[in-house]
């Protein structure tokens, strides 16, 4: 027994409520808050109007539940909903198993509390719901009818329904919106209704309701049996429409398997929600990839057909360039071999080194020598670097070779910077 409403959120509320000829399918109109309403003949018609993202809430006709009043002590609240289950699967003729239960609060006071109890069998509820649930669309609150009803229009006190649903007349006995006693009448003539009527009445006195009902409430579409329900009831009888949308009531006989398989759907949807996104975060990064390889390569095309136009000049510059540096050795002064010759006769350390051959070409210069000591070749080589005419070479001098004579004969080789 199911004795907690688990509230799920949904932007597309349906109510799927039972007729006289089939079913009312109920729907929200988007951004008016107003109802639309569709007869259905059969629930199959409403397998193509709702999807599995829907709060479906299906209402059972009396005819397929069994309503049962019980009066319990009343007992610490966490034990009310164990003491409830045992007293409906003692009073009800199938096993627990078979069965789907749940209960609501007539009344309560500090010794006894007044509930009412629905069951319905698992096996019809599967037959009814079984368009719905090949399809893949769980309920998200299956209730009764005649509860809602009740609580839409009896919230307080006692009331008596009197409403057509599938070819046959219900008559349903509320107390405080909850539903204490139901029946299906057998036809819907007068002489039927006094017949039955009192028998119920009857029924209603054994169980300990109150039959002096305030509130005698009957369908619109049986306004002709308004005169008879008067005169049998001696009470004034209101005529009631359809409720759009009928009110939430706690009741709800949704099987724990249905629940479960409903969650299961829900993290089903989920994730295909997640994978979509993904999916499309993906092609999304894959378009931007395909513009951006597009654009580089239209950005590579561009810069080739500038490089080409370019091209003529480029070479001419180039080519100068060439010229440039192939006649700077005769144009400029710093490369001039009597300029070198003197900054080189500059550098000297003393008379005990000379230079014995001077060979240049458009990119280097040797000076071969010989010194007295290895230290006096040295000591030339380190003034050349430093002398400031000779900057725009770089020299290099490998060690001296060591003579029969103990002089050092050196070579110095020269390149521009």
């Amino acid at each position: 027994m199911e004795g907690v409403l688990i509230i799920e959120t949904s932007s597309t509320p349906v109510f799927i409520t039972p007729t006289a000829h089939g079913w009312n399918f109920l729907r929200a109109r988007e951004g008016d808050g107003s109802w639309n309403v569709r007869l259905l003949h059969t629930l199959d018609e409403a397998v193509p109007l709702v999807s599995a993202q829907d709060d479906v809430v299906l209402s059972l006709p009396v005819a397929a539940v069994l309503a049962q009043r019980f009066r319990l002590p009343t007992v610490d609240s966490a034990e009310f909903p164990e003491m409830v289950r045992i007293q409906i699967e003692k009073a009800l003729p199938f096993s627990a198993e078979e069965v789907t239960t749940d209960f609501e609060l007539i009344e309560q006071n500090e010794t006894e509390s007044v509930i009412s109890a629905i069951a319905v069998r698992n096996e019809r509820l599967a037959e009814i719901a079984a368009p719905l649930l090949d399809k893949g669309i769980i309920p998200r609150q299956v209730t009764v009818y005649a509860a809602q009803r009740a609580t839409t229009h009896a919230p307080e006190g006692r009331a008596l329904f009197i409403y057509p649903e599938g070819e046959a007349l219900v008559s349903a006995v509320t107390e405080n919106g909850k539903v204490s006693l139901a029946r299906t009448l057998d036809g819907v003539a007068p002489e039927q209704l006094q017949m039955e009527l009192p028998q119920l009445a009857l029924s209603a006195e054994l169980q300990g309701i109150n039959v002096s009902f305030p509130n005698v409430l009957l369908d619109e579409s049986c306004y002709e049996l308004r005169d008879t329900v008067q005169r049998i009831l001696a009470s004034p009888t209101e005529l009631v429409g359809i409720e759009t949308p009928p009110a939430p009531v706690k009741l709800n006989l949704l099987p724990e398997s249905w629940r479960q398989r409903r969650v299961q759907l829900a993290k089903r949807g989920q994730w295909q929600k997640r994978l979509t996104l993904a999916g499309g975060a993906y092609a999304a990064l894959f378009l931007l990839f395909l513009i951006y390889l597009g654009y580089t390569r239209f950005a590579m095309a561009r810069l080739d057909r500038l490089i080409a136009r370019d091209a003529p000049p480029t070479q001419f510059i180039r080519q100068t360039e060439a010229n440039w540096k192939a006649l700077a050795p005769a144009i400029d002064s710093r490369f001039y071999p009597v300029e070198i010759l003197l900054h080189l006769y500059e550098s000297l350390p003393s008379a005990d080194v000379r230079i014995t051959a001077y060979n240049q070409s458009a990119r280097q210069l040797s000076i071969d020598g010989e010194a007295n000591t290895a230290a006096l070749a040295y000591q030339f080589a380190e003034k050349i670097k430093k002398n400031a005419g000779l900057q725009n070479f770089r020299f290099d001098m490998a060690a001296p070779r060591i003579l029969a004579n103990n002089h050092a004969q050196f070579r110095l080789e020269g390149k521009p910077r």
